[in-house]
């Protein structure tokens, strides 16, 4: 029996596979009808998939991974109802776009075959992400839909100065969920976000877990660029990546910092895996320092970008 009583004992990875992807394969553009995808095998990793892609109205797609729980994300251009095989159907307002708008999400669980139905709003098309792991067999999950609106987000304003950004979170630790996390972030044209940079590569509690992380992003013009980049601190990997509107990095190991540019406002969507439900991380030691600095700074007036 472990020791919360449960006798549930989940398997624990040291660390994450080694780098079977090379670099320039992690950073993926949307194809002709702006999709945008990662698996295990694309991405190297053991359970996270990821995928973007857009929905007319009363298109459907089906959702069926008996053996996966999933996260539903609205992005852009309105809501979706999603239809499961077996109880009521759920209604995910939406949003214009992702700087109009808090996020409606919904978390369907393993073993639940679900329709998702375009619902946009008039002449545009709903862009949705959905994540997808498999199980740990963890107790404490939830065995039915649930939904997330606006007002169950948490919005938190993190760092100061010119690192100062948003954090919407929807499916944090403490979400019943099993492996999958989920939340955005909103960085403001010029400044920086996952500042200082960190990673979570290592099996170390409560100080890091092995988590695998994808990132996609939406620019508050689609015509700008931001900049993401993962590295190791030995030379090792070091990927410095232009990213645009629609565009998916996956983050299979390393430190991952990421800056946008002036006049661009920036927001990604961070889907995350593992084996425990945390979100513990590293920073880089070399750059852990700057976080003494944020006491004497005022945090950026102009966030949050999007609030209640």
């Amino acid at each position: 029996m472990t020791a919360d009583g449960t006798g549930f004992s989940p398997t624990i990875h040291a660390a994450k596979l080694p780098m079977r992807v090379p670099p320039e394969l992690l950073h993926v553009r949307p194809d002709a009808d702006g999709v945008v995808a990662a698996d295990p095998e694309r991405a190297g990793w053991r359970y996270l998939s990821f995928r973007a892609f857009g929905l007319q109205d009363g298109e459907v797609a089906l959702l069926d991974r008996p053996d996966q729980e999933a996260a539903i994300v609205t992005i852009a251009g309105g809501g979706v109802e999603i239809a499961p095989d077996v109880g009521p159907t759920l209604r995910l307002e939406g949003r214009p776009s992702v700087f109009e708008g808090l996020p409606w999400s919904a978390y369907i669980p393993a073993g639940t075959t679900v329709r998702i139905i375009g619902r946009p709003l008039p002449g545009l098309r709903v862009v949705i992400a959905v994540a997808q792991a498999p199980l740990t067999g963890r107790p404490g999950v939830s065995a039915k839909p649930i939904l997330v609106t606006p007002d169950d987000v948490e919005i938190e304003i993190r760092g100061a100065g010119n690192a100062t950004r948003q954090i919407n979170n929807m499916m944090m630790p403490d979400f019943p969920a099993d492996r999958l996390l989920i939340c955005e972030v909103f960085t403001p044209g010029g400044n920086w976000s996952g500042w200082p940079p960190h990673r979570h590569d290592f099996d170390d509690p409560p100080r890091e877990a092995v988590l695998e992380e994808t990132y996609f992003y939406q620019l508050s013009r689609p015509d700008g660029w931001a900049i993401q980049r993962v590295y190791h601190r030995d030379g090792s990997r070091d990927r410095l990546m232009p990213v645009r509107h629609g565009d998916l990095v996956i983050v299979d190991q390393g430190y991952h910092p990421f800056a946008t540019t002036q006049g661009y406002d920036a927001y990604y969507l961070n889907a995350l895996a593992g084996d425990r439900r945390t979100m513990a991380n590293t920073d880089d030691p070399d750059l852990a320092w700057v976080r003494s600095l944020w006491p004497g700074m005022a945090q950026d007036p102009r966030l949050p970008l999007v609030g209640r």
